[in-house]
């Protein structure tokens, strides 16, 4: 049976959301967090990709089968581990808290490797004649030859970052402290469930990550490609 249409149209539920909740202060908790996430994910995953691809060192193929393992390992279940340690940090309801488990991406250091790998060898090897260092190999020529790449791991991961909810939901217990995704599970009404305010919660709640997709839909689709080990 097909709902009754609405008689009339009203954002008082948007407007209730915008003024009666602390929406504004868990946009601001997911923006530094999935900031945080999206950076330090990028620079971590690039130079540990780099060091696999490019550079020789003990233990080098030990730890690029783990990086392969960890992969297969689904961050889900490592959550009761990772709440035990960050209560032993006590850094819950703590952006660190939040932001410190989620850089665990071995996905973007698998793309980054492979992406190096196929670097031709006479870039790096110019690098060394002119002294150059690691890091300015990796960030003035690696990195720069591969802008698309980065693009779209870090809106990936962006977006990841933001509709994260289970480690969110378990580390921060105070309001304040909550993500979007989270806090929107806050809004309640002593008379019942209001779906009204709830759906437009929620409606809140994506519409930045909508907003990016739509922004950014071709590097969208070719991170989810990347992930997928497609090379495009």
């Amino acid at each position: 049976m097909i709902p009754p249409w609405p008689r009339t149209f009203t954002l008082d539920a948007y407007i209730h959301i915008l003024t009666h909740t602390n929406i504004g202060l868990w946009y601001l908790n997911s923006l530094v967090t999935s900031l945080a996430v999206t950076v330090l994910v990028v620079i971590m995953g690039a130079g540990a990709g780099y060091a696999i691809s490019q550079l020789s060192f003990p233990g080098r193929k030990v730890l690029w089968f783990m990086i392969l393992a960890s992969f297969m390992v689904p961050i889900q279940a490592l959550i009761v581990n990772h709440f035990v340690l960050m209560s032993q940090f006590k850094l819950i309801n703590n952006w660190l808290g939040v932001i410190l488990p989620q850089l665990i991406v071995p996905v973007v250091v698998i793309v980054y490797k492979q992406f190096f790998d196929s670097v031709p060898k006479e870039f790096r090897e110019a690098a060394v004649m002119d002294s150059a260092s690691e890091f300015r190999m990796l960030f003035k020529i690696f990195l720069p030859m591969n802008w698309g790449v980065t693009t779209a791991l870090a809106i990936i991961t962006f977006i990841g970052a933001w509709n994260s909810f289970l480690w969110p939901f378990l580390i921060t217990t105070k309001e304040e402290m909550m993500n979007v995704t989270v806090g929107i599970t806050q809004v309640r009404d002593s008379f019942g469930v209001q779906y009204a305010r709830e759906l437009a919660a929620a409606v809140l709640a994506g519409l930045p990550v909508a907003v990016v997709y739509l922004i950014f839909q071709r590097r969208v689709t070719q991170a989810i490609m990347l992930s997928a080990g497609i090379k495009g």
